[in-house]
């Protein structure tokens, strides 16, 4: 993959980003099902860019924190596949772009429990409980994780470490019953281990989990690096190879073939608006800006990633 980064410098680059990219008017939508993401101003936008070499780049919102939702199946699946543990959790999800809804209960049951990817809400169901067998609480454990992967970085004044937040996670799980209907079905496939409703409430705090641009890009740095994080190997650099080919294939809901066209590189997006996209070799990228497009990605934040793709050169492709 090739660069062009001389003129403008990444940090110029990033506020010509924001400029450009920031929403001016409120279109696009929020999840019905989690009213604390209703109360985020639209014109929120930030972007941040961890590079392998150590560097930090940031502009606009990028210190805000924000709900990682989905974004959280990318560390879970890493968790999962460390301590050569793998194999027994390929048995249970497979690695194929689902085709249809990320909630969908019609495809988990015609493929009688096993969910086509790990970020698709079924799957991802199966992780947290295969994570569970190792821990009483999962997000917590999370928590500990993406502390640790950020760096532990003192935050700027008013700032916060990575956390959980638990109004909106009790708000989230009072309209969390088509998971709990994922769960019972995986259950009733012999597909989870733990009592479903501890697998979605673990699943809803781990999407709780709020974090900035910054301490995002930061933590995802271990997929752009062969596996090595910030304090020392947390994947072989197959399993982290492997991580951002499921990223690029299944990682934007249904638009994961839109988005490798627009912008070729390895993403994951969440519904509270951020997507982290992976440059192997080069950085980690964390970008955020809260309405979503109909399938459930930052419309501006995809907007600026096709951008920014396009200005460096950088993409898989």
């Amino acid at each position: 993959m090739s660069t062009t980064l001389s003129a403008p410098p990444l940090g110029l680059l990033l506020e010509d980003i924001v400029r450009r990219h920031r929403p001016r008017q409120d279109a696009g939508s929020v999840p019905g099902n989690i009213p604390f993401l209703a109360t985020v101003p639209f014109d929120r936008f930030g972007i941040a860019v961890a590079t392998t070499s150590g560097e930090v780049f940031s502009s606009g919102d990028a210190g805000v924190p924000f709900s990682i939702q989905s974004i959280s199946k990318v560390f879970t699946l890493a968790m999962a596949l460390q301590g050569g543990r793998s194999a027994a959790l390929w048995s249970r999800v497979l690695r194929e772009p689902s085709g249809t809804s990320f909630n969908s209960l019609v495809q988990l049951e015609a493929e009688k429990g096993i969910p086509r990817n790990p970020f698709i809400n079924a799957g991802a169901l199966v992780v947290t409980d295969h994570l569970l067998e190792e821990t009483p609480d999962a997000a917590a454990q999370l928590l500990r994780f993406l502390t640790e992967q950020a760096g532990n970085h003192a935050p700027e004044p008013g700032q916060h470490a990575p956390f959980i937040d638990e109004d909106a996670a009790a708000g989230e799980l009072a309209g969390s019953s088509r998971n709990l209907a994922l769960a019972h079905f995986l259950k009733d496939f012999a597909n989870l281990t733990q009592p479903a409703g501890v697998v979605v409430e673990n699943y809803v705090r781990q999407c709780s989990i709020m974090m900035t641009c910054v301490q995002l890009a930061r933590a995802g740095l271990f997929l752009a690096n062969d596996g090595q994080g910030t304090t020392g190997r947390v994947l072989a650099p197959s399993e982290a190879k492997r991580i951002g080919s499921i990223m690029l294939t299944c990682g934007m809901y249904d638009a994961a073939g839109e988005f490798a066209y627009r912008v070729g590189l390895p993403g994951k997006s969440g519904v509270g608006g951020g997507i982290l996209v992976i440059v192997p070799g080069q950085c980690a990228i964390c970008v955020w800006s809260p309405r979503l497009d109909a399938k459930g990605n930052s419309l501006a934040g995809t907007a600026a990633l096709a951008d920014l793709s396009d200005r460096t050169g950088w993409s898989v492709f």
